[in-house]
């Protein structure tokens, strides 16, 4: 079946709805009063932003410039969800390319993005929305996802052939981001008081899952009546985003208020995903978040996913349990978890509260 005609309701590309020159968004994209985005924030002078943490400093001799480093990242993991990692190891011009390939390809004309164009069985390739509800709300944006581990499920045929050098950029990026992952895990683990190699084999070991979202949001004639993205926690483990570098939209829940993240050059936004929440048995803070747009400029980001093996049963690992803090979340698979909250509909400001054990 032609992948378009699979999806319950004609696709409508966001981009074309953008380049149109409409001045009013179609009635599917207004969000409910009380979901639209807010511009009133913080006060300017209490203007903040998520942490910035230096990963140079974990190859430091010294044991207090390191000790110091992991402190500031536990602090972020259990207070924020959120941080920002720069010396991070990755190429500063890699990070470049595949941003600027991405944004290459959302420019190509629409019929050569169509060859791409993706089901809602696997969602892998080009869409413009989630889910297969008919008549749902949708979100101002466009984006390209691919899967990357575990490699029988890399499909580089569904990747761009254009631009020419794509694919090759695609596949040293997301190597980078698996190595990035992997420390970053040591570090968690670490901060939990476990062996470095806990959270990575909680997760499934060498078995993991990742995948690439490409997010593409178009400029908005109406920006205060949408969202690029909704209110929403992410599923799997570990996101590692790359924001645009000249436009801002990503919001973070801290409290009662949505702080938007100012993005150091050549970092990347890193947080916590449900599962790790689960794992840390509440330790670690999943968080809502979601993407504002505007009507001046397009913005292009790219989310990496780390997440569990399948079929691996995702619970608080045991060391963290004693008779005094008992587990707070109900085992559950990856694949499993991921089917709850696709079909459970709305429950409470994060999806992994609503596996929280009964008291």
């Amino acid at each position: 079946m032609n992948c378009v005609q699979s999806w319950p309701e004609p696709i409508v590309r966001v981009q074309s709805l953008s380049d149109s020159g409409i001045r009013v968004i179609p009635e599917r994209y207004i969000k409910r009063q009380s979901t639209k985005p807010c511009f009133k924030l913080t006060p300017p002078s209490r203007e903040i932003n998520i942490p910035v943490i230096d990963l140079q400093n974990m190859l430091s001799q010294d044991i207090l410039v390191r000790n110091t480093t992991l402190a500031l990242i536990s602090r972020a993991c259990r207070e924020w969800g959120f941080f920002q990692v720069v010396n991070h190891g990755v190429s500063h011009h890699l990070m470049d390319r595949v941003r600027e390939v991405w944004r290459e390809f959302f420019h190509l004309p629409v019929e050569d993005k169509q060859v791409y164009a993706n089901c809602p069985t696997t969602y892998e390739g080009y869409g413009s929305r989630l889910g297969i509800e008919k008549g749902a709300k949708l979100d101002w944006s466009d984006y390209y996802f691919l899967n990357y581990l575990p490699t029988c499920q890399r499909n580089e045929h569904k990747w761009p052939s254009y631009p020419s050098s794509c694919k090759e950029i695609v596949r040293e990026y997301n190597e980078a981001l698996v190595k990035l992952c992997r420390e970053l895990m040591k570090f968690l683990s670490i901060n939990l008081g476990l062996e470095e190699n806990r959270l990575q084999q909680a997760l499934g070991g060498d078995e993991v899952g990742a995948s690439l979202r490409v997010n593409y949001y178009p400029k908005c004639p109406q920006p205060d009546l949408t969202f690029g993205l909704s209110p929403h926690s992410d599923p799997g483990a570990m996101t590692i985003l790359l924001a645009d570098n000249q436009v801002s939209g990503l919001q973070v829940r801290k409290d009662d208020n949505w702080i938007t993240v100012k993005p150091v050059p050549n970092a990347f936004i890193v947080n916590i995903g449900d599962q790790l929440e689960v794992i840390s048995n509440g330790n670690y803070k999943s968080v809502e978040h979601r993407v504002v747009v505007n009507s001046s400029a397009e913005r292009v980001s790219l989310a990496f996913f780390y997440n569990p093996k399948g079929d691996k049963i995702i619970e608080p690992a045991t060391e963290l349990i004693t008779p005094t803090v008992p587990a707070e979340y109900l085992p559950m698979t990856f694949n499993e978890y991921r089917t709850f909250i696709r079909t459970r509909g709305p429950c409470g400001k994060t999806s992994v509260e609503s596996i929280k054990s009964p008291r």
